[in-house]
């Protein structure tokens, strides 16, 4: 809270006059402490409550131990030569990135209820410093879950990448999966207002986020009506990117999209449109 109500110290001399790019630089400077600071406090809740981040690996693990397990041995859904479970361990992950982040928006009404939110909007932080430290915030604990599910897959006998490039892609699209899904709930908690509003509305677009994707089945086998929703759903391009990444085939396996940075691009407009909406709504959470 120091460091976003915190200002330069005024010595009551005029400065001298500095070119663009110094002031541009020194302006992303404080903008980049101020988002950090949000980032750092709520990754310090995560230090006081761990379990949270355990018991939220507890469904995607059950997906890929019975669900995986099961439908490798039925070889009913089409996975591109490579065995199920390789095939579905991205789409693991994705799914557990959105669990987590589509509830986050919950924090703001707490913090509401709290008085903290009142607090920032006093403070000069720009709304959209607050809604990204939100959004990377969310992204941490999107990587808690990866390095789970990185291990799940590896004793389960996926053949996983470890080329460090492929998995600095890997952690770059979790932060961008896990910041865009978090700032659309941040969104709806602005819109609704109310935990039991919110809760509800939430627990209606998780599973049709998810099963309007290729998560558990390429695009190909899908009717048209629902390759239509899946191509515009984000969710669709982090576990298109995921798979090209984490398993290093090379391909991806999604006939309808191929070019891995498109996934990147998608994630990286969306969260970035979704960034500014969130600041421009985030003041209306306490109206």
């Amino acid at each position: 809270m120091k460091l976003l109500e915190r200002g330069a110290p005024s010595s009551g001399l005029a400065s001298p006059a500095q070119p663009p790019w110094l002031n541009l630089l020194h302006t992303t400077g404080r903008y980049l402490v101020k988002t950090m600071a949000i980032v750092e406090m709520d990754v310090r809740k995560l230090r006081h409550d761990p379990t949270e981040l355990l018991t939220r690996a507890v469904q995607p693990a059950l997906w890929l131990l019975i669900f995986g397990e099961v439908f490798s041995r039925v070889h009913a859904i089409p996975s591109g030569g490579m065995p199920y479970l390789d095939f579905m361990a991205p789409g693991i992950l994705a799914q557990s990135v959105l669990f987590i982040a589509i509830f986050s928006g919950i924090t703001i009404i707490w913090e509401r209820d709290l008085g903290i939110i009142h607090k920032f909007l006093a403070s000069p932080t720009p709304r959209t410093a607050l809604v990204l430290g939100k959004a990377l915030a969310a992204g941490v604990r999107g990587l808690s879950q990866a390095v789970i599910i990185y291990l799940l897959a590896w004793l389960l006998g996926v053949q996983l990448s470890w080329n460090p490039l492929a998995l600095i892609g890997v952690f770059v699209l979790v932060m961008l999966g896990a910041a865009c899904f978090s700032t659309f709930s941040l969104i709806i908690a602005c819109l609704v207002k109310t935990r039991e509003r919110f809760m509800g509305i939430g627990q209606v677009l998780t599973m049709p986020l998810f099963f309007a994707s290729n998560a558990i089945y390429p695009i190909v086998i899908m009717p048209a009506w629902l390759k239509a929703i899946a191509l515009v759903n984000p969710l669709t391009y982090e576990v298109d990117g995921l798979r090209a990444l984490m398993l290093g085939k090379g391909a991806v396996v999604s006939a309808s999209i191929s070019l891995l940075g498109l996934d990147f691009a998608v994630l990286l407009v969306t969260t970035t449109a979704l960034i500014c909406i969130g600041g421009l709504l985030y003041p209306k959470v306490v109206v």
